[in-house]
């Protein structure tokens, strides 16, 4: 018996026994959480299976990491602290950063078209998914000098002084990203709550984690600041009730399937008057056209706040 492991930063690779010429592979992957790739505390893995591809190296079967309860609470906390200097950066800096993310996902575009094609998309429909993500990256990079002057007003007011409103961003949004599509579901649901200076909580896939994890090896290597955005593998029914309970969550955006999942977390959400957005998961292909983007999905994760100020001072 022949043992070999060798260590990545998005996941680990372990070779198994070696006989008659054969070789067992085993593929853990890793969830990203403060800007590095970790294990599930609870130690508990899923497998996912995934179609072969000619003259692929990778594994038919890896192991996904099954996040608990105690990993939310974990990512929750690093992106409270990493709130208060992404939000202080100037918007040009955060679209900047952005525009950084969609090149690098430009570069790993033959990567992340592969991993689509293993969960089950055909090659057209992979390609076009990536290109689209990466269009969509470019195009929430542009708005985030522009929020404020499209959000902001001056109010008209009866007296000697001035009241302007104000966008600000809400804190930690909690995100339960669409099963499919995997890659412009993330994109599309993410970019937007980052981009006017929110951090985010965010649980992947359980179809196609896979691409959500080469998605994160782009976040790794942008510009994008570590606990910025978030990303756990998983059961959304098991981890998500526990973020749509915690205090220190101030929003959370739903794309599921499950009604009961989506009735839960609007109640759950309740007890500290959290902002709860729910969409039902099968209306997700909206996201793949121009409709699954646009200043709607920036404005329902800000706060507003107003200034009055004295007329001649």
């Amino acid at each position: 018996m022949v043992k070999k492991a060798t260590q990545d930063r998005a996941y680990i690779t372990s070779i198994g026994t070696v006989a008659a010429g054969r070789v067992s592979v085993n593929k853990a992957y890793k969830m990203y959480v403060g800007g590095a790739f970790v294990r599930s505390e609870s130690g508990r893995y899923f497998q996912v299976e995934a179609s072969a591809i000619a003259g692929s190296a990778d594994p038919e079967v890896v192991n996904i990491p099954l996040g608990s309860r105690k990993d939310g609470r974990d990512a929750v906390l690093v992106a409270k602290n990493a709130h208060e200097p992404w939000a202080a950066r100037t918007a040009y800096n955060r679209g900047q950063i952005l525009y950084r993310l969609a090149e690098v996902l430009e570069s790993r575009r033959s990567e992340l078209t592969s991993s689509l094609t293993r969960a089950g998309s055909t090659a057209a429909e992979a390609l076009s998914e990536v290109s689209a993500s990466i269009d969509r990256a470019v195009y929430y990079a542009g708005f985030c000098d522009k929020i404020s002057s499209l959000v902001a007003s001056h109010n008209p007011v009866s007296g000697p002084h001035f009241g302007f409103t104000m966008p600000e961003s809400m804190g930690v949004v909690a995100i339960v990203a669409p099963e499919e599509p995997a890659l412009l579901g993330l994109v599309s649901t993410i970019l937007p709550v980052i981009a006017s200076g929110n951090t985010a909580v965010v649980i992947a896939s359980r179809r196609d984690p896979r691409t959500a994890v080469v998605f994160c090896e782009c976040l790794a290597t942008s510009d994008l600041p570590g606990g910025v955005v978030n990303v756990l593998t998983g059961d959304a029914s098991e981890i998500a009730p526990h973020l749509a309970k915690h205090r220190e969550v101030n929003a959370i955006d739903t794309w599921s399937a499950d009604d009961a999942l989506r009735t839960l977390l609007e109640r759950e959400g309740s007890g500290s008057v959290k902002r709860v957005r729910s969409h039902d998961g099968r209306a997700c292909a909206a996201l793949r056209d121009e409709d699954g983007q646009g200043l709607g999905f920036i404005e329902k994760f800000l706060e507003f706040k107003t200034v009055w100020h004295p007329v001649g001072i």
